[in-house]
């Protein structure tokens, strides 16, 4: 039997049960993109894959040298390396045109501009040649009905942290959820949904224990990391040791302080951190932890009687507050 489809596509009966269910999205904005097929069955797929499937094939070709090239150009035409992600994703060679449009109408049906989604298709081409329904969309599913970030904030969790639409739902992403929650993220927001990508054993355990050795509780250091999420982000030899060394044997500070700014770990060792505590030293004088870093607004009235208390004179005090300012 053959069912007559858009102009200049034929489909199969047979062929309508090779797709697999999508997700159940609860946004009218988003369904509206859809259609059911004949019969009642759950196929789910979006309006214009149909139109540029027709545009293909409006003019059939069998030559593989230039169905090739058209392909190398499509890619090409969205800012991917093509070189690149031939070498990563040797199915690409294989891999028919219609199939490459079907992700990007996926991506874009979730409001993912074209220009990001070369960036994205970029860094992870394996993407290329996934399967939207099986590979793309329940993700989609898992972010928008369980981590219940909004609709519109879909698009840029995903263009924020492009490696979500790589990972396994049921092997990576729900497990972090969990732990997430059990530490006591009450939400997970598009800015947090990048911490969904780390595994629980092998990054987020660690860190926890890290900052846990350096003598602080497991209650104190999940109220640091409520507090300031991005230090489950950080590195442990690239950030917390050389900063919490730093602040031990330079600035001979009390690690109960990183406890109270746990802030400190965000801002640059080389670029922000030892130049404002040199220029202190060099003054003579110390501030806390929350008020050397954070950036200065010149010449305030409030800041010049602060700083007016702390070094006795107002002149010194502007001529410092300035020096300050100027180290970023």
């Amino acid at each position: 039997m053959i069912i007559e489809a858009p102009p200049q596509i034929l489909i199969s009966h047979s062929s309508l049960n090779s797709f697999r269910k999508p997700f159940q999205n609860p946004n009218p904005n988003f369904r509206k993109h859809f259609f059911l097929s004949l019969n009642g069955s759950s196929l789910l797929t979006p309006l214009t894959q149909f139109s540029r499937q027709a545009n293909t094939f409006a003019l059939p070709t069998s030559d593989p040298g230039l169905l090739f090239r058209e392909k190398i150009l499509y890619i090409e035409n969205l800012k991917i390396n093509a070189r690149k992600a031939l070498q990563q994703n040797p199915n690409l060679r294989s891999t028919p045109l219609s199939s490459l449009k079907s992700v990007e109408d996926c991506l874009c049906s979730m409001g993912i501009e074209r220009s990001a989604l070369g960036r994205i298709l970029d860094m992870h081409p394996q993407l290329l040649t996934c399967d939207p329904h099986y590979d793309i969309y329940p993700i989609f599913d898992f972010l928008l009905n369980e981590v219940e970030i909004p609709f519109p904030d879909i698009r840029r969790s995903v263009i924020r942290c492009p490696r979500l639409l790589v990972c396994s739902v049921n092997g990576q992403l729900r497990p972090t959820l969990c732990f997430l929650r059990n530490l006591g993220f009450v939400s997970i927001n598009f800015q947090k949904a990048l911490l969904l990508v780390s595994s629980v054993e092998g990054t987020l355990l660690p860190k926890i224990k890290y900052l846990q050795s350096l003598g602080l509780s497991y209650e104190e250091v999940v109220n640091m990391v409520l507090r300031s999420p991005g230090l489950l982000t950080f590195s442990i030899r690239n950030n917390f040791m050389p900063k919490v060394e730093y602040f031990v044997k330079e600035m001979r500070g009390d690690i109960f302080q990183l406890k109270r700014f746990p802030q400190y770990f965000s801002f640059s060792l080389e670029g922000r951190i030892k130049p404002r505590h040199r220029l202190l030293v060099e003054h003579g004088f110390s501030l806390p932890l929350s008020e050397m870093l954070k950036v200065v607004q010149k010449n305030t009235k409030n800041q010049q009687l602060v700083f007016k208390d702390k070094f006795c004179h107002a002149e010194n005090a502007t001529r410092i507050l300035n020096e300050i300012n100027c180290v970023f």
